[in-house]
């Protein structure tokens, strides 16, 4: 299962297109990798809309993954789910998805980090790594705390937080294994931006 390079968040706020335009957008510039969040519209419509993101992602061959909702995930065949600290606890989200489907966790700490590499998660995401205005994610833990958690973590670290184009080469230079990017890419040219980090990933 891909789970290199750059996963892109959708984010509704951060431009005027619709998911399925955003979605459409960045896989058709390369992404291969995306994570569908959303916090402030019903269960039913986040299942509806994941229905038609789980279709557009399968005609690209792209990893798939919802936020939060591990029975949704399930229910629209999606290929994991990402947790948070404060939603279903990881082993009863493993019950759910069973063993062939992706389960990552956010971490904010290096306890966090080694509790989800422990309970059997696939990756965790670890930030904010910088600041960002995406969500309220707390303080900054910058280069030098993701450096130590890529020494102690053996599955894969998907860093995110402010992430942009500035700042990446420190960020894919402390060994994390992707980079997860939301508002970086959607504001001006998507396809452009896309490429650019395309290119410094590598």
């Amino acid at each position: 299962m891909y789970l290199g390079g750059m996963c892109f968040i959708t984010d509704r706020k951060a431009c005027k297109l619709s998911l399925e335009e955003m979605t459409l957008k960045v896989l058709s510039a390369g992404v291969k990798w995306i994570q569908y969040r959303e916090k402030e519209i019903s269960r039913r419509e986040i299942y509806e809309e994941s229905i038609r993101l789980r279709k557009i992602t399968k005609e690209f061959n792209a990893v798939f993954i919802v936020n939060d909702h591990a029975d949704i995930a399930l229910a629209v065949d999606a290929d994991g789910v990402h947790l948070g600290q404060d939603d279903l606890p990881l082993k009863e989200a493993r019950k759910i998805m069973g063993s062939d489907r992706i389960i990552g966790i956010s971490t904010h700490s290096l306890e966090q980090a080694m509790d989800a590499e422990e309970g059997g998660a696939d990756y965790i995401g670890f930030g904010p790594v910088f600041h960002t205005i995406t969500k309220d994610a707390g303080i900054p833990k910058g280069i030098d705390m993701l450096k130590e958690v890529k020494r102690q973590i053996h599955i894969p670290v998907v860093a995110i937080g402010g992430i942009n184009l500035e700042n990446i080469r420190s960020v894919l230079s402390s060994g994390a294994d992707a980079v997860a990017v939301a508002s970086a890419i959607l504001k001006g040219d998507i396809e452009e931006n896309v490429k650019r980090f395309i290119d410094i990933i590598g």
